[in-house]
């Protein structure tokens, strides 16, 4: 062996090995540092150094048989006999490989493991408080940790809806890393005693389950925003996202010096996303109230303050009261921080749940998407602005990102389902739905969009019956519960069983319809269609009465609201009021027009054609219906058929036509 050795540093291996080391070291090095700014995947790096490390045994050789000499060069003179040079180099390769495999075996993973994509969940934080209410504050502490980080465009961060239903489980770090597609996850835990706060974190790559980085921050209350800032700060360079001097000031910005204000903004923040319980809204606008009181400069307060005000007068309100107020706190939030991305989002809402001002809204919406490149609510709305304005593809698109970014969030499939429901692409819309079910089997909302899929697709009614049946065991609010009502009473009447749709519908409380928009106007109509077809004549006409009543009590408030004038304009073609009816319908339309109004409009449209083919107009219902089955809309020939509305058609040869034209057609 001694001869090997004398042979190896003769022929200048050692000398060639330890170059061969220092170079590939560095372009290692070199490539780490350079891939990111040309947002090359960093997983170019490992078949890199595997190369490397398979030329090391090669390079050993060549060293070994050629030497480098001021001539150029040349083949290395051989002093041994040839079964010495044979098992010299047989040596030499061996040892070759040994080395190189060796150091792969150590190099590779951790090549891979600290070459992470930027993506990141930021998981809810634990409380480690005695007193329970604390959680509002860590709650608090990881929203505001996770909407810094989402102002960073070079990263991906999973929304916030879509990490809560992890709160309080033990976490298997690589399943929800696959399931929310993201390479890290950040734990943490908040203990709040008095005015002290302690905040532990760790940051884990969620492909090897391994920390990559972790921080203990104690202080005071007043340092909570310091604390955050720092976080995403941390987080941002261990994961060596760019972070440009807008984001910077963004993520440094404190929202309030106020603690208890921060406190109760934290709280009605928390409150505003019971989107469907009226109550808890209420709680949370008296918190804000209480957080603006406490601090008057308090701009984020407002913004987020008057996007609850715009979702109410969308959901439940449509006062003008409200309007005015969901505007005036997004304006105040501006004149305060004009570069408050969340307020241009909240005046985005104002002018589109407030005013149907689309082209406004999407402008806020897009300044809001350049402060906030992260937020699954700003693709939605655009998403949803867009459709609107017919734009499909475009919408579609934004509403996938929403879902990417929000993997979780029934709301945003529920939404991206309804697009491919107006394209008529029914099967992409049921597993679309399917995936929001899959979240919450039970889950109002879904199951409603889902049964009325199948109707719409195939007049199959034994989805909405399973739906109906899944859902009587579970808990709702009661404006669940008064939908869910309304909706079995619906049904009844689509299945042409009219006792009992006149049943549920009777027994729905005018009182909690009251507070609903065009609630009660539709539980009025509901009762005069089933009388009606049960040929109770009187019981029809009273019915319809206290409808338009209902109606023309609502356009008080919302003068401008287009589904309550359609409404109205069915009853009163019911009652026989042929030119009121016509009046109103036409004023439906001017208020919202498919040339304004590309998702909603048609319903507008074929609220039209209703009232001319309850006024026998047959012609023209069935030219409306020809057209809105010939482009998106909800409109289909199976819910042609199924729809006693239509009835006073089916005699009618052109309706069979129109059925015919249009029958398999997606």
């Amino acid at each position: 062996m001694s001869g090997f050795f004398e042979e190896v540093k003769r022929r200048k291996v050692y000398r060639v090995a330890l170059a061969y080391v220092v170079v590939s070291w560095a372009l290692a090095q070199g490539l780490a540092q350079v891939l990111p700014v040309f947002e090359i995947p960093n997983s170019v790096i490992r078949p890199v150094i595997a190369v490397m490390l398979i030329g090391f045994p090669v390079a050993l050789v060549l060293a070994w048989v050629f030497d480098v000499t001021p001539q150029g060069i040349k083949a290395t003179p051989t002093v041994a006999s040839p079964k010495q040079v044979r098992r010299n180099i047989a040596l030499l390769t061996v040892a070759g490989v040994a080395i190189s495999a060796g150091v792969g075996f150590f190099v590779l993973p951790r090549a891979v493991a600290h070459k992470i994509d930027k993506s990141i969940a930021v998981l809810p934080f634990e409380n480690l408080s005695a007193e329970k209410e604390n959680a509002y504050f860590a709650d608090g502490i990881q929203d505001d940790v996770l909407t810094n980080l989402s102002k960073i465009g070079d990263l991906k961060v999973i929304s916030r809806t879509s990490v809560m239903p992890y709160r309080g489980k033990a976490s298997n770090v690589r399943e929800i890393g696959k399931a929310l597609g993201v390479s890290t996850i950040l734990e943490g835990s908040v203990r709040r005693f008095g005015n002290r706060v302690r905040v532990n974190v760790q940051l884990i790559n969620t492909a090897n389950d391994q920390h990559i980085w972790a921080e203990d921050y104690d202080g005071d209350l007043t340092d909570v925003f310091a604390i955050q800032t720092d976080l995403a700060q941390k987080i941002a360079s261990e994961l060596r996202a760019k972070l440009s001097p807008s984001e910077k000031a963004q993520i440094e910005s404190k929202p309030t010096e106020n603690g208890e204000a921060y406190f109760a903004f934290v709280q009605a923040h928390n409150l505003s996303c019971a989107f469907e319980d009226f109550d808890k809204l209420k709680q949370g606008e008296q918190l804000y109230d209480r957080a603006i009181e406490l601090d008057p400069k308090f701009a984020l307060a407002m913004a987020r303050y008057s996007q609850l005000e715009s979702w109410v007068v969308h959901t439940f309100e449509r006062t003008s009261q409200r309007r005015e107020k969901a505007r005036n706190l997004a304006e105040r939030g501006l004149q305060l921080q004009p570069d408050l991305p969340e307020a241009h989002l909240a005046l985005g809402f104002s002018y589109y749940y407030g005013d149907n001002n689309f082209d406004a809204a999407l402008r806020e919406f897009e300044i809001a998407q350049q402060g906030l490149p992260n937020e699954s609510e700003v693709y939605l709305a655009i998403g949803a602005i867009q459709r609107r304005q017919g734009k499909w593809a475009e919408s579609t698109a934004s509403l996938e990102k929403a879902v990417s970014l929000n993997p979780k969030d029934i709301w945003s499939l529920q939404n991206l389902s309804f697009n491919y429901q107006m394209l008529r692409n029914y099967d992409a819309a049921n597993k679309t739905i399917d995936r929001a079910l899959a979240l919450d089997p039970t889950a109002f909302e879904p199951l409603e969009v889902k049964s009325k899929l199948a109707i719409a697709w195939s007049g199959d009614f034994s989805v909405a019956e399973k739906a109906f049946e899944a859902v009587k065991s579970v808990p709702m609010t009661k404006e669940q519960k008064v939908k869910t009502a309304g909706g079995r009473a619906n049904v009844f009447l689509l299945e042409r069983k009219y006792s009992e749709g006149l049943q549920v519908a009777e027994s729905l409380p005018d009182d909690q319809l009251a507070a609903l928009s065009g609630a009660l106007c539709g539980k009025y109509y509901l009762i005069g269609f089933a009388r009606k077809s049960l040929h109770d004549e009187d019981g029809a006409r009273t019915a319809f009465l206290k409808a338009r009543s209902a109606a023309e009590e609502q356009l008080k408030r919302s003068p401008d609201a287009a589904d309550t004038h359609i409404q109205l304009a069915r009853v009163l073609a019911y009652l026989g009021e042929k030119d009121a009816a016509l009046a109103e319908a036409q004023r439906a339309t001017e208020l919202q027009p498919e040339s304004k109004d590309a998702f909603s409009g048609p319903e507008i449209t074929a609220g039209v054609a209703e009232v001319h083919a309850v006024l026998g107009n047959n012609g023209r219902a069935i030219e409306i219906l020809d057209g809105l089955l010939n482009r998106p809309s909800s409109i289909t020939v199976e819910y042609l058929k199924v729809n006693p509305i239509w009835d006073s058609l089916r005699n009618d040869p052109n309706f069979q036509v129109l059925l015919t034209k249009y029958s398999g057609k997606a």
